[in-house]
This record gives structure tokens, sequence and C-alpha cells, in this order.
């Protein structure tokens, strides 16, 4: 797989220089790296704050509006909105304006898994073909402005396809990660009311097929909903546009399932993107809450489309002859913002990958970075480490000639991980660029840019331009260097930042804007500020868990586990993992039953595979005769995470029933 001279890089990117200056602790842009820079005057984090309206503003005149808009930012607590009045289409400036100078220019590349399987290319002209002709076909299934599509798919070129082509109409699509089970796939469809399904026949993931088509299938019978359950039986999908990937045998319902290929083989390539209004919705993207039922973040066009090209371009430093790897799949809010918008709107090629990094051997991604010549590698922690588990050797038959610029998104990297990263993968000259962000926020909030500087292990730097962060303390008040707290974003946020949770206004307040008021986004983060103002990231305050980058709600979670028949009560937390950097742990209250213990157990984790998704099974399952509650009946997590940790416990005053943590000390 080394080697290939159609996607060769020029002889001086081959070429290590300076690009990188340490100084004590802290890590800069050498010279070389500095002056051929986006952005490397410092000055430009003082002049965006002292009016970020302003300097908001003047990057959205880059885009192209179809109408300007009338009023910058308009805050009417808790809610606010970008660029009022002003209308755009995303797919516009991410197409179109890249055929006046890149028309021939490779957009995009799509890996297969399997190594037998050839690699498709699409020049900025040939998507934008393809995603004409699928608007088209949505068009003549009577989608429309602002109706929803739910999208299942897998990392293929058709992922991106159709995110664009609902783009280009005004439709707001749903993606949905192609891992997650029938049931999860079935509460998005319905609370979306999608009428609309894109799907796959299947994919390959580590040397097998996964039957996508299938689990579509099954989301979207009644007889997946249990009689019992609360929820609406069903789904409002109407019509099935499937992708012939895998090539397995899958059951197409007459009326119903239509191939995408016969679909798009009869459209014509042209088809004139639809002007949206800035603060109309572009997608819904769900996220695991603190409670049982997962959030539908709801991103609008304006503001996200100008976060996601200067984040995208600024950040990661674009140059034309870039080529830009995240390993992120679709389904995920970094799929969204760096595989496909941020990268596109910046007129930068783009690699997506369909199977994991590490097969069929673990040095996959390392062939994949030479093959293309990628030069700038973004992935999350949980794969870095799982890098690092397979040796140094490995890593170190590769030149990663290459790269310049490398980055870690999706949870806390720590320092042991960041060190070996920046080591043997950058080869101690790449900028190591680690990036804070959220579902929620659609785009990078804190990093320090690759012109400016400084970096230091396991911080993830300064806020971007233009965005106000603080650390508070539980009392609402700013805390000093050194001193824990929430981390907060600040009026007036940023333009990509979420404006509601689909059909339900009433999380969105409790969730984001009640601790500190209406006036201070709280993102759930505890973080710290050192004496240069880099933000540590400690980790969620909620009951959020990570695992591998993925968001898990410990009530959602929770929640699948009480539908056990035999149970009466559970508590999920998260542990350290080695690899995937946090695993769910459970303990469990059983009903009078006689039935096994290890039969419980295996009936659990197989419940929760299949309501929620495989990267949901848990490490451990406790069976405990109770769970450690304040008098007004919540479960103390903290002192189930203390118990496993052989943490000190602490106060057990508030505690309701202090007897029953001296019992759960007996199983763990």
């Amino acid at each position: 797989m080394r080697g290939n001279p159609k996607f060769a890089r020029r002889k001086e990117l081959m070429k290590k220089t300076d690009n990188v200056i340490k100084k004590g602790d802290l890590y800069y842009p050498g010279e070389e790296f500095k002056k051929k820079a986006l952005v490397s005057d410092a000055s430009v984090y003082k002049k965006a704050l002292e009016d970020p309206v302003k300097f908001w503003e003047k990057l959205a005149e880059e885009l192209v509006w179809t109408k300007k808009w009338d009023q910058g930012f308009v805050h009417k607590p808790p809610h606010f909105e970008w660029f009022v009045g002003g209308e755009l289409n995303i797919t516009e400036n991410a197409l179109d304006e890249n055929l006046k100078k890149r028309k021939d220019k490779i957009a995009l590349i799509w890996e297969p898994e399997p190594t037998d399987q050839k690699q498709k290319t699409f020049t900025f002209g040939e998507l934008y073909q393809e995603v004409n002709k699928f608007a088209n076909c949505l068009k003549k299934l009577d989608v429309k402005k602002g109706d929803r599509v739910g999208i299942y798919l897998p990392m293929i070129p058709e992922a991106i396809i159709a995110m664009l082509g609902c783009a280009r109409i005004g439709a707001v699509h749903a993606v949905v990660f192609s891992a997650f089970s029938p049931k999860a796939l079935q509460l998005r469809l319905q609370d979306t009311e999608a009428e609309i399904l894109i799907t796959a026949d299947g994919y390959f993931r580590r040397g097998e097929i996964v039957n996508l088509k299938q689990n579509a299938d099954a989301a979207l019978s009644d007889e997946n909903t249990s009689q019992n359950d609360r929820e609406k039986r069903g789904t409002s999908v109407k019509k099935v546009v499937v992708v012939k990937r895998a090539g397995n045998e899958v059951r197409m319902q007459s009326g119903r399932d239509l191939w995408w290929d016969d679909l798009v083989g009869k459209e014509s390539d042209e088809c004139q993107p639809v002007p949206v209004g800035s603060e109309d919705l572009l997608f819904i993207l769900y996220t695991s809450g603190s409670t049982g039922k997962p959030k539908g973040c709801c991103h609008v066009a304006g503001g996200y489309a100008v976060q996601a090209k200067f984040t995208a371009k600024w950040i990661f430093d674009f140059k034309e002859n870039d080529i830009f790897w995240s390993t992120a799949d679709v389904g995920w809010i970094t799929g969204h913002t760096y595989s496909c918008y941020g990268p596109l709107l910046s007129g930068t090629t783009v690699v997506i990958y369909e199977g994991s990094p590490d097969w069929p051997s673990p040095e996959r991604w390392c062939q994949i970075i030479e093959k293309y010549g990628i030069t700038t590698f973004y992935t999350a922690p949980t794969a870095i480490r799982m890098f690092k588990k397979y040796g140094t050797d490995l890593v170190r038959k590769y030149k990663l000639a290459t790269l310049r610029l490398i980055g870690s998104v999706g949870e806390p990297i720590d320092e042991t991980a960041w060190d070996w990263y920046f080591n043997e993968v950058g080869k101690g000259n790449c900028l190591l660029l680690d990036t804070w962000w959220q579902t929620e926020t659609g785009g990078i909030l804190i990093t320090s840019l690759p012109g400016i500087g400084p970096f230091k292990p396991s911080f993830a730097g300064l806020p971007f331009p233009g965005v106000k962060v603080d650390i508070l303390g539980e009392d609402g008040k700013s805390l000093p260097a050194g001193k824990e707290g929430d981390l907060v974003v600040l009026p007036p946020f940023s333009p990509g930042l979420l404006r509601n949770i689909y059909k339900n206004p009433k999380k969105y307040l409790e969730t984001y804007w009640s601790k500190f008021g209406s006036k201070v986004y709280l993102t759930s983060d505890g973080a710290y500020k050192d004496e240069n103002g880099l933000v540590r990231i400690l980790g969620r305050v909620d009951d959020v868990i990570k695992v591998a980058g993925h968001r898990l709600s410990t009530g959602e979670m929770e929640s699948v586990i009480e539908k056990h028949p035999n149970i009466a009560e559970s508590a999920v937390i998260g542990i350290p993992d080695e690899i995937k950097g946090e695993v769910p742990v459970a303990f469990i209250v059983v009903k009078n039953t006689n039935k096994p213990a290890d039969d419980i157990k295996t009936e659990i984790i197989n419940l929760l595979r299949k309501e929620i998704g495989p990267f949901s099974s848990l490490k451990t399952v406790y069976l405990v005769k109770d769970l450690p509650k304040t008098r007004s009946g919540k479960i103390m997590r903290r002192v189930l995470r203390k118990l496993l940790g052989g943490e000190e416990l602490g106060d057990l005053s508030t505690l309701a029933n202090p007897e029953c943590v001296e019992e759960i000390k007996k199983v763990v």
C-alpha cells in the first residue's frame, strides 16, 4: 500500500523543517511554519474579543450570501441569533464556489476497508454533479425545504453526498451512527418524523459484513417496539433509499425500498441551491444527555457555515495542497464539521475511511497516511492509545513525512498519550492540536492556533478568536488560574452553537441555561486555566461518560437496563480504561427471582447492545441489594466511583442508607 503516484506529494513537502520550538513546558510554531501560517499575529485574539460580533461578521463576508443579514447578533436569553435576515446555501459555498478554480482538484478520497478493493475519488466537479443528482432524487421523492431526512450510512462517499444533497434543497438531515442499534435508530426517526431514510445493504467492519439494511428494517418495524413502551410505535418513514455497498443479500420491500443507483442514474447533474434563512435548520444531530432520551441538537445554516469554515481553515491551517484525514464517523459531529463541511468550504481535499484503523493489520492507519500523502491527521485519544499499545516499533517503520499537523479530539488526552503521539507519529516536528468542543458547539471552540501557539501537553489550549469562555465556581464567580470549576461560554457565544433541542425547549433551558442563568452556556465539563490562559479539560461533571470518544448517557443506559423484568433499579458509572478512556460499569438491584446471576448479567449486556449498540457493552455488572442515595432519592454515583477507585469516601452523612456502602464493598 505504500506509495501511489496519483497522490504523490510535492518533494518539498517531504523535507522535514523545524516546525516546532519548545520553550520550557510549552511548544510554539517554528519560524518557518509561522511565516507560512494563515494566522500568525497573536493580536487577533485581542481584536476579536474587543468586538466579537464584528469579528464574526467580517469572516461571514467571505461566504456567498444570496441575501445579506440585517443584524449580526440578537440576544434574547436563553435564545440568540446570528446573521439575522441573511440567506445562503452551504453547498453553494462548499461546491459551486470551488468549481471556479478547483473543478478538477480532488475533493474527496474514499478508502474501503478491504485492501483488494479500489479507492474512489471525486473532484470538486464530480462531487458537485453527484450531489445535484441526489438532490434531484430527493425532490422526486417529494422532499421539500424544512423536511427531515434520516441518514443511516457507514463511512462511504454516499454519506457525504446524502448530507450535501439534503442541504442543497434546504432539507434537514439527521445522521444516525451506523453502529447504533435498530431501537436507537427508531427513537431518532420517531423524534424527527422523517419520511425518508437513506441506508445501505451493508458495510465492512474488521473483515466482516454488517447487515445494515436488516437493522434499518428492524427499526422501521412495529415489532421492534414493546407493547409496554410509552414511546410511539413505528415511524413516519415512507421511502427507504438503499446504497449497494457490500453486495450482501437484503430484503427490499416493494413500494417502499429503492436502490440508490436506480434513482440517481436517471437524474440531471444540475440542481439550483435553495437559499435558506441563516437561522433555518441545517441538521439535527442527537447526543446523549443526563436523562434517558437522547437530545436532538439543532444547528442552523448561517452560523454553522461560518464557524465550520473558519475553525477548519484557521485551526488546521489549510493550504491548497493539503490532504486532511479525520478518522471520525459522520454519525458524530466531528464527521459533520471536519470530514464534510469544514474542509469542503475551505477547498481542501478530505479522506474518509470505511473501516477500523487497525484492520487488517495494526499499521493500516500508517499505510493510509503514506498512501495519500496526508498532511493533517485528526483522531481520538482512544485511537492514539490503541496505536501506542501495538508498539513504537510499528510506527517507526513509517516516515509519515508528509504530516505537518496532528490533532486530537473527542476527550481529554493525557500527557503520556500526548507525548507518544507528538514524538512517534509527529516525529517531534508536527504541532499537536488538542481540540475541545461538543456536539452542541458545532465546531472547535478551544485549541491554540498553529501559527501562534502555545501548546502544552494535556491542555486544550486557548479559546478560538471571538469566543469567550470562563471557569466558574459554584457561586457563579470567575475562578483564578489553577482553580477547577465549570467551563462556560459567554455571550455572544459562537455562531455554530446549537439553537435548541428538537421538540424539547424545556430540556434546552434546563440542560444549558439554568445553573448560572440564561445568559451563560453551561458545557457540563470541568476545567481550569493555567497562568498562560491555556484551558485544561477535566471531563464531564454531569452523568455522561465517554467510551472511545462516544458520549453515552448513564440515564439512557439505566432506562434500558430497567426494562429487564428482574431489575428493580440500576446505576451506571464510567471507570478509566487504558484504551477506551472510559468504560461503563453497572450496579444493579435485582427483584426476587430464582434466575442465576450470570444469566441476568448476560441478558442485561445483550439488552444494552440491542437497544443502544455494541459500544455500550458493560465491562462489569455488580448485583447489589441497594444503591447509595440521598434523602431525596438521588443515587450517589460519586460514592460508587470512589468505591471502585479505592478512594476515600468522604462525608456520607447525606446518605439515607449509608449501611449499603459496606454491603457494596463486599462485591466490588
